[in-house]
């Protein structure tokens, strides 16, 4: 055990939780419904993370209704499958078939996963908007959404962070009910997990990704 000093946090475990968290497709249990009980536990959890101005202005939903994952899945598979097509024809490498393959699993059983939970926050980002408010939005809500998936692998339950529907977000809003002064930011596919043999993926050390002071001065 990798006790920290300071705080007393086990190393292993928090750091284990944040490099098995991945999205999560094939491995979704299909079967197996996820009480509400569950996922609420995690919203609070993603309650937690940071937000500007610490306001509360994050919304959730938790969809299950089959006939309401079934129109959401239509709208989701017209833009995934010719996106993950073209996809496949220009990224040929070992690595991203196999994310272009459990993406494309994802758009042909959206329907049967046994919930979505929508990340939303309410108003929207003025047309015109600076870099600044717009990264000062977005930063008030995603970083609630990783929490949220953290909180569920923990658990056992697994999520796919997915965008495609928001191509057709008005849609959408009309099905649920939502106002159109209401952002809806992801469609997170949850699911209890098969199995629990998550591995790290492999990524690039940080020392080659992070500068010191000056664009791609070395961190020594």
């Amino acid at each position: 055990m990798a006790q920290h000093p300071i705080t007393g946090f086990d190393l292993d475990q928090t750091d284990r939780l944040l490099t098995t968290t991945k999205q999560v497709r094939k491995r979704l249990d299909l079967e197996r419904p996820v009480p509400h009980s569950e996922l609420l536990e995690c919203i609070d959890v993603a309650s937690h993370a940071p937000m500007g101005g610490n306001l509360e202005r994050n919304r959730w939903m938790i969809i299950d209704d089959a006939e309401k994952k079934a129109k959401i899945s239509e709208y989701f598979g017209a833009v995934g499958r010719p996106y993950l097509q073209a996809n496949t024809e220009v990224r040929s490498d070992d690595r991203s078939g196999k994310v272009i393959d459990s993406a494309m699993f994802l758009v042909e059983h959206l329907h049967e996963v046994p919930a979505l939970v929508l990340s939303m926050r309410l108003d929207r980002v003025p047309d015109g908007s600076s870099t600044g408010a717009y990264a000062g939005y977005w930063g008030s809500v995603l970083p609630g959404v990783w929490s949220f998936q953290l909180a569920a692998r923990s658990r056992g339950i697994g999520s796919a962070w997915t965008t495609f529907h928001l191509e057709h977000e008005a849609e959408v809003a009309e099905l649920l009910g939502i106002p159109s002064s209401v952002t809806q930011v992801c469609l997170l596919a949850v699911g209890y997990y098969t199995g629990d043999s998550f591995t790290p993926a492999p990524r690039r050390p940080a020392s080659e990704v992070t500068y010191l002071n000056s664009w791609k001065a070395p961190v020594e």
